[in-house]
């Protein structure tokens, strides 16, 4: 079942929820790169939806123009991007944070995001790159386990002792890699290391060649409400590399973000929650 709507079944429902919205939001989310063409029973299954309940949802996401169809399978159009162009150019993205990750990549290379957590899960709201390697993809939009990224190790440290635990006894670790952290022991012992240090650094945790250094972003309160990362090639760069030579710019960065993020309260608003 999509875990949106494992949220909104384990929750108290306002008056006003509207189950066949959450059902709609679901097929759109049960699309991946594994899964790019389904057909009506695949969708279903992924979503926890009976056949004639998903069929509902996806003719009308059809008619709508963000679903498609070839044969028997169903796919996502281009149309479902402008659902997420809305919040980037609605956020101010482009004006706030994108400045920011430009400067980092021109002065170390690589590649450098901006995330913020989404459940169990890290969510990129920007990224910019001059990699092209094929590994784990970190795009506007792209989801991963808090726990297999600086950025999300990052976002957990600036959570409260009450959220930490609450995460590091339900999360699914799961191993991306073989050198993925599973053990929430061994997890909770990085993380806490990363609320005494103020950054994070992570290497082959989330895909084999990635090494990342991040630091959190906060607001006016002091309050950890996203994450800012640099990271390149295992092997080409390591941890303590990155911090010696990045981790000044680095937080010179996270502070000139939290600032202008400030004059944006739709971006502030949406960020740590």
């Amino acid at each position: 079942m999509a875990e949106i709507l494992k949220i909104v079944e384990e929750s108290d429902r306002p008056a006003e929820f509207v189950e066949a919205l959450a059902k709609g939001l679901a097929i759109l989310e049960c699309f991946d790169a594994a899964h790019s063409e389904m057909t009506l029973s695949e969708v279903a299954r992924r979503v926890g939806l009976s056949p004639a309940a998903a069929r509902r949802s996806l003719i009308t996401l059809q008619t709508l123009g963000y679903v498609g169809q070839t044969n028997k399978h169903f796919h996502l159009r281009p149309k479902v991007m402008t659902l997420s162009s809305a919040f980037y150019f609605s956020a101010h993205i482009d004006e706030v944070l994108q400045p920011n990750l430009r400067a980092l990549v021109e002065q170390f290379g690589d590649a450098s995001s901006v995330g913020t957590l989404d459940g169990d899960h890290v969510i990129y709201v920007a990224h910019v790159s001059v990699q092209r390697a094929r590994r784990a993809a970190a795009v506007i939009g792209a989801r991963y386990p808090a726990g297999a990224t600086s950025l999300g190790r990052v976002l957990l440290a600036g959570q409260s002792d009450e959220a930490l635990e609450h995460y590091l006894q339900t999360a699914k670790l799961e191993a991306l890699t073989s050198k993925t952290v599973t053990d929430p022991e061994v997890l909770r012992q990085k993380i806490m290391a990363v609320r005494a240090d103020g950054f994070a650094t992570t290497v082959d945790q989330l895909d084999y060649g990635i090494t990342a250094l991040a630091v959190p972003i906060r607001n006016f309160e002091g309050r950890t409400i996203a994450a800012l990362n640099t990271s390149g090639y295992t092997g080409m760069v390591t941890p303590e590399s990155m911090i010696a030579e990045r981790l000044p710019a680095l937080r010179e960065a996270a502070s000139h973000i939290a600032h202008a993020m400030s004059r944006y309260p739709v971006l502030q608003s949406t960020m740590g929650t």
